[in-house]
């Protein structure tokens, strides 16, 4: 019996000094990890595991410092440890989790653990993408195919990426060793610290830039104006000798900005909205050079990086950062935007429907500013790595992207590529302007091209032939306005054929033939529709928006018209309801029209409710919805020239 609790006594020691010793292990592994020092961190981490030592808390770190250098591989196993102990963890394990499988070829799985997401975790962006895009793989599938891609040629077998071309040469970081006996290596990737390089257009040949661009710290993602004499670039907080720290004693990155003088660049300074205290990076320069567009985890990001945009003024000072919003950002990472003269913005990202890690994606500016229509490029740029850094010449077709992809040479690797086939289909829409009488051509009538929001796209004027033109997308609808004076404005509605090619419109215009006088409606007299409005609705529909817009032409085509507003109602619902209804609907089209610009001095009315109306559909007289529509109506009666 002795010698068994003697036994027990030993095992208990020694388990007891094997968990300590464990434990101090993890505790030295730790402090890399809060430290950046990922690769020292995983080394420890692993040799603790491999005795059989379970944390969530290790397994965590253990995923993330592979996720955090893009090993998906690592990241996949030792998130299924975390998995495998607790499925109760934080979202970002779900979706981390999720994009290392997709990375590692497992789908069906990273799918499932997707469904989770977004079951568990109802008001992330992310999981709503997902729910949304559940065919998200076939879209990619249809994206693809469209490009010619090889190795760029200035690779090495470090970390190459974040292209830029000025002057028929190309700008791009690079971690590989160049001699430099003083170099030294980061230990978040265990690389050396990033420098930019250049090399010209289709040669091989590279070398570093020589000048105050480059430190012993990293430096990436150049962007030059087109007069190259300025330049932009990422750096970390880096300046004449001193590092910059957030108060947790950590370097961040900041956006930088250097001017060329007597051939050498100079006044690097880091921009006004910069911060020790978070990160700018990866900058791009809108067409007009009014515009810098950057990525960063400042106050107001929705994720762990957003794309900001701030407007450069005359000065060159800068505005105040807008994010872009929460059309194209999300909880997770939006990062190198490119901005292209045709309102097109590239972007990579990991929170929108991709093939695991950072994907590309391409998204239309609105004119308002918001991201629309945003789409993945496809599998031939995209992959199950990392893939960002997209730059394109609009005209050429030609550009550069960066990935971790299989098959590269380094970490990162720079590929370059020929666009052989347009995401967005684009045809030409054209036709002719004529009298709906004589059929002759009315040169100088005003075109004017909608979205089937009723938004303004494009206006142009019908040249000396009578002939416009505008150039649209596949299988998109568009309302076309033609107006001349002397002749009735008409619209028409076109859909446009999901293949490229031409699609011709022409539209003839009818000559006015009343004369406007105190009394007179303008719909009937210039055939405007009556403006309508959804049942016990207020709103203006897209439709009478149109319509209202003829009525605003009318008004400033004579600038001392005054007309009556009178809105009508069906007789649904009670008289009193009617009433109040009606004069919402009055109110809500004379806003509009002061909106727009119109005196409100020149406007009256107010709603009739279900005194008007304009065939036999009174209380309890069955009527179908057509019938009792034609009663849902405004009119506008002049009453004053």
């Amino acid at each position: 019996m002795k010698n068994y609790i003697l036994l027990c006594l030993t095992i208990i020691i020694v388990f007891s000094f094997d968990s300590y010793s464990q434990q101090s292990k993890v505790n030295s592994a730790d402090k890399k990890y809060d430290h950046y020092a990922y690769i020292d961190a995983i080394k420890t981490y692993e040799r603790v595991a491999e005795k059989g030592y379970k944390s969530e808390d290790m397994f965590k770190k253990l995923g993330n410092s592979y996720y955090f250098n893009s090993e998906f591989e690592g990241a996949a196993k030792w998130y299924g440890e975390l998995f495998a102990m607790n499925t109760n963890v934080e979202s970002e394990y779900y979706y981390r989790y999720a994009q290392s499988l997709k990375s590692t070829g497992q789908i069906d799985k990273a799918n499932k653990i997707l469904d989770e997401f977004d079951s568990k975790f109802k008001n992330d962006s992310r999981g709503k993408l997902y729910a949304g895009n559940l065919n998200y793989l076939d879209q990619i599938k249809e994206n693809s195919g469209r490009y010619t891609i090889e190795n760029a040629g200035i690779n090495s077998k470090y970390s190459d990426y974040g292209t830029f071309v000025h002057n028929n040469k190309v700008y791009f970081a690079s971690a590989r060793d160049t001699g430099n006996f003083s170099q030294r290596k980061h230990k978040w990737t265990n690389e050396y610290f990033t420098n930019i390089y250049m090399a010209d257009v289709d040669s091989v040949k590279v070398s570093k830039i020589k000048n105050a661009l480059n430190t012993k710290f990293h430096e990436s993602s150049p962007v030059f104006t087109k007069d190259g004499k300025t330049i932009y670039f990422t750096r970390n907080n880096y300046l004449t000798g001193k590092k910059g720290k957030d108060v947790n004693k950590t370097t961040l990155i900041k956006i930088y900005k250097a001017t060329l003088e007597n051939g050498k660049w100079a006044n690097v300074t880091p921009l006004s909205f910069d911060s020790d205290n978070y990160s700018t990076a990866h900058p791009a320069l809108s067409p007009d050079e009014k515009t810098l567009y950057f990525a960063s985890d400042m106050p107001g990001t929705l994720g762990q990086s957003d794309i900001f945009k701030v407007a450069i003024n005359s000065n060159g000072d800068f505005g105040t950062p807008e994010n872009l919003g929460n059309s194209i950002n999300t909880e997770g990472k939006e990062t190198f935007p490119y901005v292209t003269n045709e309102d097109e913005i590239y972007f990579a990202s990991d929170g929108h429907p991709g093939l695991g890690g950072l994907d590309v994606f391409v998204g239309e500016i609105a004119k308002d500013g918001t991201i629309r229509n945003i789409q993945n490029l496809g599998n031939d740029v995209n992959s199950p790595k990392d893939d960002f850094a997209y730059v394109i010449d609009p005209v050429s077709r030609k550009g550069y992207f960066s990935s971790n992809k299989d098959g590269g040479q380094g970490s990162d690797d720079i590929y370059k590529f020929l666009e052989t086939k347009r995401l967005r289909c684009i045809q030409e829409l054209s036709g002719l302007i004529t009298d709906a009488e004589t059929g002759a051509i009315l040169p100088g009538a005003k075109v004017t091209l909608f979205n089937n929001q009723m938004e303004t796209v494009a206006t142009t004027i019908a040249d000396a032939t009578g002939s416009y033109s505008f150039p649209v997308e596949c299988g998109k609808t568009y309302n076309v306005r033609a107006e001349k004076t002397d002749y009735t404005t008409r619209e028409v509605s076109i859909t446009i054929e999901k293949t490229t090619g031409k699609t011709t419109l022409s539209i003839a215009l009818e000559k006015s033939t009343c004369k406007v006088t105190v009394g007179d409606d303008l719909g009937k007299c210039f055939g405007i529709k009556m403006i309508y409005f959804d049942l016990d609705k207020y709103n203006i529909r897209p439709e009478a928006a149109l319509d209202l817009e003829k009525i605003l032409a009318t008004l400033n085509d004579y600038p001392t018209m005054k007309i009556d507003i009178r809105s009508h109602t069906d007789s649904r619902a009670t008289f009193k309801y009617n009433e109040v209804l009606s004069n919402n609907r009055a109110k809500s089209t004379i806003s509009w029209l002061i909106k727009n610009g119109i005196a409100p001095n020149r406007l009256t009315g107010r709603g009739y409710g279900e005194t008007e109306l304009v065939n036999k559909c009174a209380d309890g007289v069955p009527c179908t919805e057509e019938e009792h529509q034609q009663n849902r109506r405004s009119e506008f009666i002049i009453t004053a020239l």
